[in-house]
């Protein structure tokens, strides 16, 4: 060995690096450990994944990202499908596989969002697509106090066929998961008697708006970064704009360049992440890295204090508005005390020939505006009892129901889920309290639809999807259902529209049954009051919907009075007097029957004459209910002999009605008497028609060009129109004739010809007559009759009232203008109709006109008319 190799061999024992020289190769080198004087982390620490794990972690989560069904969401429902995959129970061969028990408040703090944007924006959406299938949890006494989620992606993935599916996580990797969420956004739980406390994660205290985008992306960069911390950067072309790490985040999390530039920006501010550039000559910053500190830190690599350089341009444009991670919510992931936060501006990175710098964007880039998040920064997670279901303190919710202001189309499904007091306390992960808290508020959320576990299918029938409604928006029955409200407000939009079409079919029976009309909507609250108090109290009613239909809207007559409810008159809210007759009747049948026991054997002891008298009375009762079996027997007799007469009748009519029917068709024609002709043929028919048409057409035009007291003129008249509309029909169905031999069809073949011919020419003849009555009424409303009318309606119209400020106006002459034109045309119209009258009692048709009519449909048709 030479000189120069022994010195650098001992060099390199010393971790000194002697640089390489022009022409020598690069060879490895072993790098001591950088724990130093800070200490390695513990071994099972949750950051501290090892290669193999860490891209199985990140091919399943990537592969659940990418499901169709999942997709494409926003980002609060893509974070909650991964937090429950990461909960969910593994594959065991139980009824429970793949399924998470958790409730909405804790799925909210885990997301950083509220219980309303956990539904809109989360669970509705998954369900829509059926990415997710929930059951609510219920105690014994019908309170919600958790919900079973099942991501169905995760179950077609364990449960089907293909073998070493992404999402086919075991327990261990399940469990490593879930830690690893827990350690980078997880809420944070109290210690109890059982279980250690759990530190709150990196991301604990951000909350608001992108809370959910910055989480996951924060665990997406962590599943994709080495031990050393740096960030392997996307290869290829980008902006310059946002540059290669907001490329990367943006593949990983498929949004825009420019969001996850913001994400970057949010996440530098949390102190998760620093952006390190290389500084050059012309104090432009250069070529950028992107390292994780969390999980640098986790595997030990060394940290040192330098002077924190001037915040980029994405931290300025976020300004004051981000919180940092709160102090207490470090844990086992806080750095050493000799050491500063893992937030902190000042902590980089020595070691810089681990990864190959990449050129970032140029420093004149403009930022988009960041926008500041309304969340508070908590110092401290406590939650009492041990469960992690419980708000923060410094986190309220909307003052409201979770759910109102939801998105239409959606509200049967998201508030099926909405948080309550109750759901806010139940248990996760197998954790039951040891007695069961009652709430304190009215306002329940409704079931959701029921979920087979490991099966995938919902239990219940499938609704339309109907918007869900207050109480107090329902004015007509605001009233009437008052004391149901909170059972309205647990009913589905569908359930909601059948209880109001029954409760106001109710109330306009009740309307005919109370004294007065606005007494209905009181009698039926009165009625659901009485019900719930028979029930035991709302809590003790479990199915509301199939309650009110079958118990509290319904009328329970003790007798046969019609205004018996329960005993109590409606119109008078008395006891019913019908009611009482009945009572007195059956004391008197006891009495009666104790008399005659009291007759026949005297002395008996009173415990033996109680049961001998018991057993008389039910032999009574017996005896009445047979009469009465008897007495409906005799009456469905009488009702079926009653329909069988009346089946028997209807079969008579029928059969008169259908030889009335025959015997009309065997009458012959009236007018050429051909046999089974109905008492018209086809011909004759048309005959007919068309000489009604012709005859009507002349006489309009007789109306106003012959006398009507000259019959020849008439009779001239009508000749004229008859051979004009004559002529006119020979001339359509003459074209019709050319028509249809052009295109090669033998006319003389074909039956069908003689019936198309002769509606062409009806129809040529209805048109000429249409003519000759437009003609008529044009003419007519020139006489003098129609133009007085028309004067008198002007002047008419011009003398109203609200024309005489300005009689000679624009306005006023087409108003009154429009009147003449109105009267001009009805003057006109009734002088045709009385002249028409006139002349169908004056004139006789002429008897050639039936011999003239059949040579006209003959040669119309060619000889089959």
């Amino acid at each position: 060995m030479s000189a120069l190799a022994a010195e650098a061999a001992v060099l390199a024992s010393e971790g000194i690096a002697l640089p390489r020289l022009p022409g020598q190769r690069a060879r490895l080198r072993s790098v001591p450990s950088s724990g130093g004087s800070r200490g390695e982390q513990p071994k099972d620490h949750p950051l501290r994944l090892g290669r193999k794990t860490r891209l199985r972690l990140l091919k399943a989560v990537r592969a659940l990202l990418a499901d169709p069904a999942i997709a494409g969401q926003p980002d609060v429902a893509r974070l909650a499908s991964v937090v429950l995959f990461a909960k969910s129970r593994a594959p065991e061969g139980g009824e429970d596989d793949c399924v998470t028990s958790t409730w909405v408040a804790e799925l909210g703090r885990w997301m950083g969002v509220g219980e309303s944007t956990v539904h809109r924006r989360g669970l509705a959406l998954l369900r829509e697509s059926d990415a997710l299938h929930t059951e609510e949890v219920r105690d014994r006494y019908g309170y919600p106090t958790g919900l079973k989620c099942l991501l169905m992606p995760v179950w077609r993935a364990r449960h089907g066929r293909a073998a070493g599916h992404p999402l086919a996580l075991d327990k261990a990797e399940l469990a490593t998961l879930l830690r690893l969420c827990e350690a980078l956004f997880g809420p944070g739980w109290a210690a109890t008697d059982k279980k250690a406390a759990t530190p709150a994660g990196l991301l604990a205290g951000r909350r608001g708006r992108g809370a959910a985008t910055d989480r996951l992306g924060l665990l997406l960069l962590v599943l994709s970064t080495p031990a050393s911390g740096w960030l392997n950067l996307c290869g290829g072309s980008v902006r310059q704009r946002e540059g290669r790490a907001a490329a990367t985040l943006a593949r990983l999390l498929s949004c825009s360049p420019a969001s996850a530039r913001k994400v970057l920006a949010r996440l530098e501010a949390d102190g998760v992440l620093e952006r390190p550039r290389k500084e050059t000559s012309t104090k432009m910053r250069g070529k950028g890295r992107v390292r994780i500190l969390p999980v640098a830190h986790a595997n030990g690599r060394a940290l040192a204090a330098v002077p924190a350089p001037a915040p980029s341009e994405e931290v300025q444009g976020a300004g004051s508005g981000f919180s940092v991670r709160p102090a207490g919510a470090g844990g086992d992931l806080a750095p050493a005390d000799d050491l500063p936060a893992l937030g902190a501006a000042g902590i980089r990175e020595v070691e810089e020939a681990e990864n190959p710098e990449i050129v970032g964007r140029p420093a004149g880039a403009e930022p988009h505006t960041d926008h500041a998040r309304g969340g508070s920064v908590v110092d401290e997670v406590e939650v009492g009892g041990g469960f992690s279901g419980e708000a923060d303190p410094g986190y309220s919710p909307s003052p409201e129901r979770v759910c109102a202001g939801g998105k239409p189309g959606l509200d049967d499904a998201a508030e099926a889920l909405c948080g309550s007091s109750v759901a806010g306390e139940g248990p996760l992960r197998g954790e039951q309290p040891t007695t069961p808290s009652i709430p304190q508020q009215q306002e329940r959320p409704s079931a959701a639809t029921g979920v087979r576990p490991g099966t995938g299918h919902t239990t219940g029938t499938t609704r339309a999807r109907l918007p869900r409604r207050r109480l107090v928006d329902v004015e007509d029955l605001r009233d009437a259902l008052g004391p149901v409200s909170w059972l309205w407000d647990r009913l589905s939009g569908w359930q909601q529209r059948k209880i109001e079409t029954t409760a106001r079919t109710e109330l306009v029976r009740l309307t005919g049954l109370v004294l007065r009309k606005e007494d209905a909507p009181g009698a039926l609250a009165e009625r659901l009051e009485a019900r719930i108090a028979q029930s035991g109290g709302l809590v003790m009613i479990r199915e509301p919907f199939a309650w009110l239909l079958s118990r509290g809207l319904v009328q329970r007559p003790a007798c046969s009075d019609t205004r018996c409810d329960d005993g109590i008159r409606l119109d008078t809210n008395e006891a019913c007097e019908s009611c009482g007759n009945v009572i007195h009747i059956r004391r008197a049948h006891r009495a009666r029957l104790g008399a005659q026991l009291d007759q026949e054997q005297p002395g008996l002891p009173t415990a033996e004459r109680r049961q001998v008298l018991e057993e008389r009375l039910r032999e009574h009762t017996e005896h009445e209910s047979e009469t009465r079996e008897r007495r409906h027997a005799a009456q469905r007799a009488q009702s079926e002999r009653m329909r069988t007469a009346a089946r028997e009748r209807a079969a008579r009519e029928h059969e008169e009605a259908a030889a009335r029917e025959a015997a009309r068709h065997a009458l012959p024609c009236a007018d050429c008497g051909s046999k089974d002709a109905a008492g018209l043929c086809a011909a004759c028919s048309r005959r007919r028609e068309l000489n009604s048409v012709i005859t009507e057409a002349g006489m309009c035009e007789v109306s106003w060009t012959a006398n009507p007291n000259r019959p020849d003129d008439v009779a001239t008249v009508m000749d004229r129109v008859r051979t004009e509309i004559l002529d006119r029909v020979t001339a359509s169905v003459d074209e019709l004739r050319t028509a249809l031999e052009a295109d090669g069809v033998a006319i003389a073949d074909d039956p069908s010809f003689p019936d198309v011919a002769t509606s062409r020419g009806l129809r040529a003849a209805r048109e000429a007559a249409a003519e000759y009555r437009i003609t008529a009424l044009a003419q007519l409303a020139r006489t003098r009759q129609a133009q007085t009318e028309s004067r008198y309606a002007y002047a008419a119209e011009q003398s109203r009232s609200h024309h005489r400020h300005a009689p000679t106006g624009p306005d006023t002459i087409a108003a009154a203008t429009q009147a003449a034109e109105t009267a001009r045309a009805r003057a006109a119209e009734d002088l045709l109709a009385q002249r028409l009258e006139r002349l169908r009692t004056q004139h006789t048709p002429l008897a050639t006109d039936a011999e003239r009519l059949v040579d006209a449909l003959t040669r119309i048709t060619g000889g089959a008319a």
